[in-house]
């Protein structure tokens, strides 16, 4: 079995992010945070995360990049038992069984994005239009031989699902130009 835990390959995510996710906790999308928000009213920081984060389950903080690593079953239930208390905790979850669900559920997709070699590196875009929030991820991969060490020394980039070619990591704190 395999599963994401955050990475982080320089500090960048304590200065792009509210809160930073600590390094090689447990991982899943995250998207569910902005259910109850506008995408197109999120601004700073909040839209940062909305666009390209990942929740670190522990922290409840943001990761960039995830990587896939092995994990057994009691990993997996120990992943679903705390997410499912931060979902009652810091999401309001009327009661465990439904954090639970709502766990397992969002544990589930996490696993679906680990069918690529483990030490893999996952990175996210969302988007939002039409009432929808879109996900797509890209894989980076090693070059052979290599291992990871700084943020911008990899690699070959694959895409998964509908790219965005247009992805300027720089921009993605800034504002859009209103007119």
């Amino acid at each position: 079995m395999k599963l994401l835990r955050t990475i982080a390959l320089d500090p960048s995510d304590t200065f792009v992010f509210d809160v930073a996710a600590e390094p090689g906790e447990w991982a899943v999308s995250g998207a569910f945070r902005f259910c109850d928000r506008d995408p197109a009213m999120l601004t700073g920081k909040d839209r940062v995360a909305f666009r390209s984060g990942f929740l670190g389950v522990r922290s409840w903080g943001w990761s960039t990049l995830v990587q896939i690593v092995h994990a057994t079953e009691d990993d997996r239930r120990t992943l679903v038992e705390l997410l499912s208390t931060q979902l009652m905790e810091r999401f309001g979850a009327p009661d465990l069984a439904s954090a639970r669900l709502a766990a397992e559920e969002e544990v589930a997709f996490a696993e679906q994005l680990c069918t690529h070699p483990v030490s893999t590196l996952v990175a996210v875009h969302r988007s939002a239009g039409d009432g929808e929030v879109r996900e797509s991820f890209r894989r980076l991969r090693l070059r052979e031989g290599q291992r990871h060490s700084k943020a911008f020394s990899f690699m070959e980039v694959e895409d998964d699902t509908e790219p965005d070619g247009h992805v300027n990591i720089a921009d993605l704190s800034t504002e859009p130009e209103r007119r």
